[in-house]
């Protein structure tokens, strides 16, 4: 099979925000305790935090992480989790139906954050809290007056406040599964009030809407519509939420998935404007796509779990291959829409639904996925060309027909163009030739991929048997791409 990438410098999509290459950790099974928090670990350190999970958050350069969550923050009090510890309380925790003991709440990943070298993208609770517990948070961790909250953040020995600048207004608030679901008129009524009141104590932030929860959702659109009415003048992103999965093992249909993606993200981006003509505005409303993965193996796991549990083995999916493969394409698709995509978050970070797993009391290790997101994040920071591409093609179920190669070029502008690549072809090798116009004093410097000749292979504590390799460089115009393999294509200015 043979396929041609075109990509010209001066075709320019935009320039890429290092936000999208966030991730997420809610207080939901072993994500948080025995997660990134484990006191009695070997690898702990002063303040029980995991150094062999910080570490390769670092590997991951991860810029941002969304906290506290998801569903876990339409219920919580954000007061549990400051202070002295001992006098925190322990309660039931009805989004995942397990214990929660608040040994970590705002104080403590504040200071994991730091160790991470990430920032923190923070949820408030629009669910069974309002506008005045939002603002009282905000100032507890944002502000310096002499008031109040700021004064206990002090007494709780943080005299600095903790800058938090992206704030996100509750979580899948259309969803019935929610704690206090809202109708979209009740959500925006309530994000408009608490929008304005957290601007008016700290108006250096940005704030995040709650979009719908996925694609097929049946107030879809008309959700994102009404919320906009009402919040339009307040917020700065709506947010984006989508899984994928395989459950019917039909892998050409599963790796097509981003196309879906583009489609869901052009969609919404057309609401915003559509209101924001609506309203005469100046202001464009970007998108945050702050939950994103493959995950159908362990969905609905909760309600099969036993109750009442602290840090249950919860949603800990294990990805193969072809997980590995759509999670790139799924990257790509973020990188492509950079103009509109501004945040993103592949949900979760640990164990969870996740890239990095753990086992209480011993090790961490790398699932498949970890590869295709480490390089986007490590590589693809800079501004997203037009990549034109030229491939056959093959049809889903649905009728669609899709190209066997999905790609994204990105260039670095201090002398690095990067192409990512999948071959979504589950028996050919591609013959792949690329015309970089603009670029011809660039050299291939470096083909890395990501196969196994399985593409339904895992990676376990054992073993490591999906990662990344160099491949040699016999011709600087044109690459063999493997059959179902992730690649990322390397060129330097001479």
């Amino acid at each position: 099979m043979k396929a041609k990438i075109t990509v010209n410098k001066n075709q320019v999509i935009g320039a890429i925000d290092n936000r999208i290459y966030g991730s997420f950790i809610e207080h939901l099974g072993r994500a948080v305790y025995n997660g990134i928090y484990e006191p009695t670990n070997a690898c702990a350190d002063d303040k029980g935090f995991r150094t062999d999970v910080i570490e390769l958050v670092k590997k991951l350069n991860v810029p941002i992480v969304r906290y506290p969550g998801g569903n876990f923050v339409s219920g919580y009090n954000w007061e549990d989790g400051v202070g002295d510890k001992s006098k925190r309380p322990r309660k039931m925790e009805l989004a995942w139906l397990s214990i929660e003991t608040n040994e970590v709440g705002v104080d403590e990943f504040q200071e994991w954050a730091k160790r991470a070298g990430t920032d923190v993208m923070m949820a408030v609770n629009l669910g069974t809290r309002g506008a005045d517990e939002a603002r009282n948070c905000l100032e507890y961790c944002n502000s310096v007056t002499d008031t109040y909250y700021a004064n206990l953040r002090r007494k709780n020995g943080f005299e600095e406040p903790f800058g938090f600048k992206l704030w996100c207004l509750g979580n899948e608030m259309d969803g019935w599964w929610q704690i206090c679901s809202k109708t979209a008129d009740e959500y925006g009524r309530a994000a408009t009030e608490a929008a304005k009141v957290m601007k008016w104590v700290d108006p250096s932030i940005e704030l995040v809407a709650c979009g719908s929860s996925d694609m097929g959702m049946p107030t879809f659109g008309e959700w994102e519509r009404t919320v906009l009415d009402h919040t339009y003048d307040y917020i700065d992103y709506v947010s984006l939420h989508c899984y994928y999965g395989n459950k019917e093992n039909n892998t050409p249909d599963f790796l097509a998935n981003a196309e879906n993606m583009d489609k869901f993200i052009r969609t919404v981006a057309n609401i915003c404007d559509e209101v924001q003509k609506k309203k005469n505005g100046t202001k464009q409303i970007n998108l945050s796509f702050d939950e994103w993965n493959v995950w159908y193996r362990t969905k609905d796991e909760e309600k099969t779990a036993e109750r009442w549990q602290v840090a249950p083995h919860l949603l800990e999916e294990k990805y193969n291959l072809e997980d590995a493969l759509l999670v790139g394409c799924m990257l790509m698709s973020l990188q492509n829409n950079c103009d509109r995509v501004k945040i993103a978050c592949i949900a979760q970070l640990v164990n969870v639904i996740a890239p990095i797993m753990t086992e209480n009391g011993g090790g961490a290790w790398m699932q498949t996925i970890f590869y295709p997101y480490m390089y986007a994040s490590l590589k693809g920071r800079g501004e997203t060309l037009v990549s034109k591409v030229e491939c056959d093609t093959y049809k889903t179920t649905k009728g669609d027909s899709i190209p066997y190669l999905y790609t994204s070029a990105v260039d670095s502008k201090e002398g690095e163009l990067t192409v990512f690549a999948v071959n979504r072809s589950l028996d050919s090798d591609m013959e792949l030739t690329l015309s970089l116009e603009g670029y011809e004093d660039y050299k291939l410097v470096d083909h890395t991929e990501v196969y196994h000749d399985d593409i339904k292979v895992e990676n376990d504590k054992d073993n490591q048997r999906v990662y990344p390799v160099s491949r040699e460089i016999n011709d600087t115009s044109s690459v063999i791409l493997k059959k179902h393999s992730w690649n990322m294509l390397t060129f330097k200015k001479q």
